[in-house]
């Protein structure tokens, strides 16, 4: 159990290192028709250590993606650069002025056209549930990976090196 959790520890780690950079993630989820609907986000803080794992963003509440997580709370927030990234978990809104005007840039303000104290500007908190994450890029570590498979009899997926799965409940804290 602890070999487990030092593991899970190790690959939330990892996955904070792949996503620390990227600014995009694609916020999915799930509209009043059953229908997946994904949308760019910029990611304001990646929080993953011992006490919590919160990816935070901003919206406005006069959205789609706000009444489809006001429906339904499961989200697939995807990240895509160096490194391939998705994580499942739940959304909720959060109401901090002081977390607002702390993540509020000129840029946001103009995108949005309007201020972060306006009551239509809200805080989306995602708690990560389960993750996965492949590396990529052409690299001594994905030819050696592929080198084992192909003198190996265990398919890639048996040892994957370029791949890994964390479930956040499963971490001990």
């Amino acid at each position: 159990m602890a070999n487990q959790t030092s593991e899970n520890q190790e690959t939330i780690k990892k996955i904070k290192d792949l996503i620390k950079d990227e600014k995009v993630a694609m916020l999915t989820t799930l509209t009043p028709e059953g229908k997946l609907m994904s949308r760019p986000m910029r990611t304001q803080e990646v929080e993953m250590d011992m006490d919590k794992e919160e990816i935070w963003f901003i919206t406005e509440k006069d959205t789609e993606k706000y009444r489809d997580i006001e429906r339904n709370s499961a989200v697939n927030l995807a990240y895509a650069g160096n490194s391939y990234v998705s994580i499942s978990g739940t959304a909720e809104f959060v109401q901090d002025e002081d977390k607002k005007k702390d993540y509020w840039n000129k840029i946001l303000g103009r995108l949005l056209n309007t201020s972060p104290d306006d009551p239509n500007v809200v805080l989306v908190k995602v708690t990560p549930e389960i993750a996965e994450y492949w590396e990529s890029g052409v690299n001594v570590k994905t030819v050696k990976e592929f080198v084992k498979k192909m003198t190996s009899s265990k398919s890639l997926d048996d040892s994957n090196d370029l791949k890994d799965t964390v479930h956040f409940n499963e971490n001990t804290k």
